[in-house]
């Protein structure tokens, strides 16, 4: 007798819906059929599902009296709390509740709590400042444990939220961590600090970056269009990054970097406070973001010898906006 299919329900609160339009895009099949293969049933999702009106209001009403059970809840965007704690910035249609008072409420029903995307998780663009509307995320507020929950909220199964952070966080990353939920096969101690799942967070966006030779050379674009690494003056964050953004593909190919755009960090806490994301800041002309791991003085010697070895059809390359140079044999 096969197992009885897991409930997945998901709320949109604060949000743009770029994480759903992210998830769409999961598997050859689509991703109604990855879901049901995991034997996962959606519940009910606002912008995909038939249901609407009344039939929603009674999907949620079962779900919080306990007759219908709840496997996993999923929110997509911030809770909005203000004003002044109220909630009342973000209520669902048709009625006079508040996503904060629901999300609360239906996650003290759930087996396992999810928030997906740096919104739900960390609180995100809408928390950016000032934060008019107080942004904040399930179990965070940027950096500090809290957020809508509280810090102490546990799930059904003993887990903290699971915060499937990035704007938009890669498709395979809210999949894989459903699939996973499914099984049975994700616990505490496969979560980062974070709470953010550590199949992808136990990795830097860095890691398989097309631009990592001009990277261990310090050869460096200026400039947007050019091919170089633009971690010295560009803003790009990938060296401290979470995310295997540069090891899978994006809606079938490519990456932030690869598409020449600079990693901004967006699984990350606060991440949306930054004031220029083409810009490296810097104190007497040293990068203020090192790469994670690397003390300064070794990001110094290593940063003078690599640049004294560039050969140069790299550092032709790294100025320009296609290969001007191939390579070849040295003498």
């Amino acid at each position: 007798m096969s197992p009885a299919p897991k409930n997945l329900l998901w709320l949109q609160a604060g949000s743009c819906g770029g994480c759903t339009m992210a998830v769409l895009e999961h598997g050859a099949a689509g991703w109604f059929a990855e879901l049901k293969s995991f034997g996962i049933n959606l519940l009910w999702h606002p912008s995909v599902s038939e249901e609407t009106g009344d039939e929603v209001l009674d999907i949620l009403a079962r779900v919080e009296s306990g007759e219908t059970p709840l496997d996993i809840l999923c929110i997509e965007g911030s809770i909005l709390r203000g004003p002044n704690g109220t909630g009342k910035f973000n209520r669902m249609s048709g009625t006079s509740r508040t996503l904060l008072d629901i999300s609360r409420s239906l996650a003290a029903r759930a087996d396992y709590c999810v928030a997906v995307g740096s919104c739900a998780a960390f609180g995100g663009i809408p928390a950016g400042d000032p934060d008019p509307t107080d942004a904040c995320g399930l179990h965070y507020d940027g950096a500090e444990p809290g957020g809508a929950l509280g810090r102490d909220y546990r799930s059904g199964r003993g887990l903290p939220v699971i915060n499937v952070s990035g704007c938009a966080p890669h498709p395979g990353w809210m999949m894989e961590t459903f699939q996973a939920l499914a099984l049975g096969d994700l616990a505490a101690d496969d979560l980062d600090a974070l709470g953010r799942p550590k199949f992808f967070a136990a990795h830097l966006a860095h890691h398989g970056c097309s631009r990592n030779e001009f990277y261990e050379f310090k050869a460096s674009a200026r400039v947007l269009s050019e091919r170089g690494c633009m971690m010295e003056h560009l803003g790009c964050k990938a060296t401290q990054a979470i995310g295997d953004c540069n090891q899978r593909a994006w809606n079938g190919g490519g990456s932030c970097t690869h598409a020449g755009f600079a990693c901004i960090s967006c699984t990350a806490p606060n991440f949306e406070n930054t004031r220029n994301f083409h810009v490296t800041p810097k104190v007497a002309g040293i990068p203020v973001g090192l790469p994670l791991d690397m003390p300064k003085a070794w990001f110094m010697t290593l940063a003078a010898l690599s640049k004294s070895a560039t050969p140069e059809r790299v550092r032709k390359n790294a100025e320009a906006d296609r290969i001007v140079e191939n390579p070849r044999r040295g003498k």
